[in-house]
Formats: C-alpha cells, sequence, structure tokens
C-alpha cells in the first residue's frame, strides 16, 4: 500500500509503517482487556482498565470514551480485513446494544460518540438490524437533551441539574452525526431540525470574532437567551482550549455537508485559520493555544489527531479548489509531525498509538499520557491519509 498526498502527489512520510504499527497495538490491546474496556487515558504510557462507579464494574462500559476502542477496532477490520478486530469490534457492539436498553450511563450528549463509532459504524459495514435499532434508541435519548425554546441540545448531567441546565460544548458538533443518520434512517423532520437549529446557535454563539471558540456556552432554557461563554478545560474562559478548536474545524465541516448551511462552511474555514495560525514549529498544538513556542506548557497530540482528521473533511467539502489545497497540505504537515514526533519509539513501549496528550489539565486529568480518542482520530487520519476513497462512520 502506498499513499500520496493529493496536494504534492508525493508518497504521504512513514504512514504505511505508522498504520503497522498502530495494528499491533490494537491487537496487543485486544489480548490485553479482552471485553473490558481501557480508562479515558495512559498512566505512564499505559491504559489501565476502567475504573467501577456507580454500580457498572471495572472495566465496563461507562463514560463518554468506550466507543473510541470499538471505533479502532473498525478502522483495524478495514485496514486490513482481519477477522480478530471484527470479532472484537462486534462484542463491544453487542454491549453498546445492552447499555443503551439498560440505560446506564445515558445523561450526556457524547451518545453521539458512542453510538456513532460503535452501533452506527457496524450498521454502515455490515447491515446489522439489532445494531441500526440500538443506534435509534441512542438517537431518541440523545433527542430528550433538546431544549426548546433555546434550541440546543444539553451537554451534561440529568436534565434537572441547575448547574448544567441550557449549557452545550463545543464537542458536541461532533455528536450531530447520530441525529443526521437516524433523520436518513427514519424520515422523522425532527432530527434534522434539532442538527439545524444547534448547529447554527454555536456557529453564532461559540465562535468568537477573532475565529476562536469558547469551550463552552450557555444559553436560558426557559427563554432561549443566549447568556455567556466559558471553558472547563481550557486554559481561561477567554483563552481558546485547542481540542476544542479542532472539533470546530471538523464538526462545523461535516455539518455543512448535511445541513447545506454555508455560515457552517465558513465556521470550519474560520477555525482552521486560527488553529493554523497558532501552531508551533513543529504543527503539534499546545493544550491551549494561547500558548506559544517557547512555552513549557504540555502539548495536545489529540488535538492534532483531531484537526487532521478536520482538515481533509474541510477539504472534501470545500468549494475553492486552492484552499482546498492548503487544507490538505496542512492536514499531512501536521501528521507527519505526529508520526515523526509524538509516536511510541518503539510499538511495545506503550497501549497508546501516540502519546504527549492532554484530557482535563485544570483538574490534573491525563496530562501528557495517551488517550483513547486521540489513538482512534490518530487513526482515523491514517485512514484518511492511505485510503482516500475511504467513507467515514460519522
Amino acid at each position: 500500500m502506498t499513499s500520496t498526498s493529493p496536494a504534492s502527489g508525493t508518497k504521504a512520510p512513514q504512514v504505511d509503517d505508522a498504520i503497522a504499527d498502530a495494528l499491533s497495538t490494537i491487537r496487543r490491546n485486544i489480548a490485553k482487556f479482552g471485553p473490558a474496556y481501557p480508562d479515558d487515558t495512559t498512566v505512564d504510557d499505559r491504559y489501565e482498565p476502567r475504573p467501577a462507579e456507580g454500580g457498572i464494574p471495572l472495566g465496563g462500559n461507562r463514560g463518554w470514551t468506550t466507543s473510541f476502542r470499538t471505533g479502532m477496532l473498525w478502522l483495524a477490520w478495514e485496514l486490513t480485513g482481519a477477522e480478530d478486530y471484527r470479532e472484537a469490534a462486534l462484542v463491544d457492539v453487542a454491549d453498546f446494544e445492552r447499555r443503551v436498553r439498560a440505560e446506564e450511563d445515558l445523561d450526556t450528549h457524547d451518545l453521539g460518540f458512542l453510538y456513532t463509532l460503535s452501533t452506527v459504524a457496524s450498521w454502515r459495514l455490515g447491515a446489522d438490524e439489532a445494531a441500526r435499532d440500538a443506534s435509534l434508541l441512542a438517537a431518541d435519548h440523545l433527542m430528550r437533551r433538546f431544549l426548546e425554546p433555546a434550541g440546543i441540545i444539553q451537554a451534561w448531567g440529568d436534565l434537572s441539574d441547575p448547574a448544567q441546565r441550557g449549557r452545550t460544548i463545543i464537542d458536541s458538533l461532533m455528536n450531530m452525526p447520530l441525529l443526521t443518520w437516524a433523520g436518513e434512517q427514519t424520515g422523522e423532520p425532527r432530527f434534522d431540525d434539532a442538527v439545524r437549529r444547534h448547529t447554527a446557535q454555536l456557529r453564532e454563539h461559540i465562535l468568537r470574532e477573532d475565529d476562536s471558540t469558547f469551550h463552552t456556552f450557555y444559553w436560558d432554557a426557559e427563554t432561549g437567551e443566549a447568556l455567556r461563554g466559558g471553558t472547563e478545560q481550557g486554559a481561561a474562559d477567554e483563552s481558546c482550549w485547542a481540542r476544542g478548536q479542532a472539533w470546530g474545524i471538523y464538526g462545523f465541516a461535516m455539518n455543512y455537508a448535511v445541513t447545506g448551511d454555508e455560515q457552517l462552511l465558513e465556521a470550519s474555514r474560520r477555525c482552521a485559520e486560527y488553529f493554523l495560525r497558532h501552531l508551533p514549529a513543529d504543527d503539534v498544538p499546545f493544550w491551549d493555544l494561547v500558548y506559544t513556542d517557547g512555552s513549557d506548557a504540555p502539548r495536545d497530540s489529540s488535538a492534532a489527531a483531531i484537526a487532521v482528521c478536520g482538515l481533509i473533511e474541510l477539504a472534501s467539502v470545500e468549494v475553492d479548489a486552492g484552499r482546498a489545497a492548503e487544507w490538505t497540505a496542512r492536514a499531512h504537515a501536521i501528521l507527519a509531525s505526529l508520526i515523526a514526533n509524538y509516536t511510541p519509539a518503539a510499538a511495545e513501549d506503550s497501549d497508546a498509538l501516540i502519546l504527549h496528550s492532554v484530557y482535563d489539565l485544570p483538574k490534573g486529568n491525563g496530562v501528557d499520557e495517551g488517550t483513547l480518542w486521540g489513538d482512534y482520530f490518530y487513526l482515523e487520519a491514517l485512514m484518511r491519509v492511505a485510503k482516500p476513497e475511504w467513507k467515514k462512520y460519522w
């Protein structure tokens, strides 16, 4: 398999070797964890089983990140055709079906992450009817979080929780594809209407005039009034959390493709331009874009991996050929740096595919570690470069 850059026509650096290393790590993790789920992040570059919580046992399917493991298994199967990856993915899919039917830990907008990369992927790849039914049930649960008249999907928590009422976050853009898919499957306009209204609200309020983004934004759930922006995981309310800006590139582009709202295309461009202007010399951002070369702040390789996928997605919907070529070239440059500078020296040195990510620095959680989402989006980025014809799960 050879990999070429659409922008330059040259072979993308070390992509084939990087894929081989990633696949070997995924296979080792299948043996290590079996049906149990790893935690959100590594500890000293090794994943540990997900801690027990709320009646869900050690290694159980809870939280917002478990499907990134499943998504990697599907990618590995598509890259190789090896049945052990598919079989492991199907074990996860059955557990996601169980989780949604048991209504375990569903009080989150991240049902989009959880079910797009597990059961929706299973439906797309194998016409799995049980997975389709579970995906539609998850979409119905996600729609319960749609708040009238604000026109937004609430991010976290019980809907009666006053601390979370009326709050959404930029990550939510990546959860909309579950609703888009449900609308395609059912023909029910309520799904498409929620996507259209939610993404318009984020375009209007979470994207700032200087093209940076808030991590989180609040609306009055009763009147629909836009209230204020802030952060949970960035350096400050007015700074620009790197992972959130990367979500903006990918999420606005992807939702433009299905809504046709040209303002979403412009929002993705603006997010991309700001992100790229604030990269350090090696093209991998610090965890918040307020930091620049010379800082000793941690990097966030997961934000870089998301941005690679987002820039390639943006290039695929970009109507200006020159801009599309630029987005593609910059995506390839970031990916080349991740391969060269942010992967383990040997695949056996870590359970993670890429090192030096940050989960939540203000809370001291997963700083300078591997992360499940960083690993997933890194492998998706490799897939997008190696096989440009690949059809995304989103």
